[in-house]
């Protein structure tokens, strides 16, 4: 281990110094006790920049029974890096390499965005989660554009999250243009509609609003040399009327998947910490049982059209499973890295795989959506 940091502070080349995953992981989770003692955005962005420089392995195959396929897309394993952790693109290859299926950047917006006033992240350690109000703070499409080129050819599944500029005047041609400048760079795309942290945006998930919002975009998407996958993050804060008609529209246009779901601006009795009386979107533990409820209403309406990606609260691989008996085909996470670090990625497949042994079932498609009627059950009485 110290020859590896030596190595790192000398600059010497990867190839000389690179260990094995096993031996990075614990490198990079050593830290979390220091970083938890720094303000939780200057945390973050210390943890994009150990990825950058921090030489990993190439990834290790994943055990054949965790493929997924999507989207028209096959991912090795299901577990993915949620938007909001690697926001201006800087390190998708890293994430892959720490064994995660995909990674997906952003939110992105056209023009570069300093987002809303600082403090705006902030722990909730007895609760396990986090409140944000950052606002799609970002360096813009041309930043990050010019990164994922650069990357283009090192292959892995990379997704590209778009939002709108809050001074956008027509916030429906903010997103066009991000999936006409990423459909040739990204191997998905993901429409943001469901920040509650840009005054106005969720109103984009109205019937009306959304069906010319998804018209446009995949208009700009059909135009693009590559047709690339589409997909919408929606809100977990949404009545079941509303999710009735969001679906409706999606199925209606065509879209290729739904991403279940982004913070909620509820707060749960349960919280503890002092931090839970700030403004902005919960993410982590407390959001787990709202955003797996919707997940399996979603589950229901959407009657297999499509795929769905889980997202809340996903902190190990139990909560994984739930995800994905749930209705998810694909589960994403980021607020559990921050309290249980690097691990947990290679924590949750080695889960999974045990969990499909005990289940006797061969692969993880056999088990999506097995408990969707327990949890309506569950939600109803």
């Amino acid at each position: 281990m110290r020859e590896t940091l030596a190595g790192l502070r000398a600059g010497g080349p990867a190839s000389s110094v690179t260990p094995g995953l096993d031996a990075v992981i614990p490198l990079l989770d050593l830290a979390l006790p220091l970083a938890r003692l720094l303000d939780p955005e200057d945390a973050h962005r210390l943890a994009v920049r150990a990825l950058a420089v921090l030489p990993l392995p190439p990834p290790v195959p994943d055990d054949p029974r965790l493929a997924v396929a999507a989207f028209g897309l096959s991912f090795p394993n299901p577990v993915g890096l949620a938007a909001g952790f690697d926001k201006d693109a800087e390190v998708p290859d890293a994430a892959l390499r720490l064994g995660f299926g995909f990674a997906e950047v952003g939110t992105l917006t056209p023009e570069p965005q300093a987002g809303n006033p600082r403090p705006r992240d902030f722990r909730l350690p007895a609760d396990q989660g986090v409140i944000n109000r950052l606002g799609f703070n970002n360096e813009g499409f041309v930043a990050a554009r010019t990164r994922l080129a650069a990357r283009v050819r090192r292959g892995g599944i990379v997704g590209v999250n778009i939002g709108a500029n809050k001074d956008a005047k027509d916030r429906i041609a903010d997103y066009a243009a991000g999936i006409e400048t990423f459909a040739p760079l990204a191997s998905y795309l993901t429409v943001n509609v469901s920040s509650p942290n840009t005054p106005g945006l969720r109103d984009l998930q109205a019937a009306s609003t959304l069906d010319e919002l998804l018209a446009r975009t995949i208009e700009a998407r059909d135009r693009a040399a590559q047709r690339r996958p589409l997909l919408l993050k929606i809100a977990p804060d949404l009545t079941l009327n509303e999710l009735d008609d969001i679906v409706t529209v999606a199925k209606q246009r065509g879209i290729d998947g739904l991403i279940v779901s982004n913070t909620t601006v509820t707060r749960p009795k349960s919280l503890r910490d002092r931090a839970a009386r700030e403004e902005g979107g919960l993410s982590g533990k407390p959001l787990f049982e709202l955003s797996t409820r919707m997940l399996a209403e979603t589950y229901l309406r959407v009657e297999r059209a499509f795929p769905l990606v889980g997202i809340g609260g996903i902190d190990s691989a139990e909560a994984a499973w739930q995800k994905i008996r749930a209705g998810a085909t694909l589960v994403q996470l980021y607020t559990g890295l921050i309290y249980k670090g690097f691990g947990l990625v290679q924590e949750i497949k080695a889960g999974l795989i045990r969990r499909l042994v005990e289940s006797g079932r061969g692969s993880l498609a056999e088990t999506v959506g097995a408990d969707v009627q327990a949890i309506r059950a569950e939600s109803v009485s």
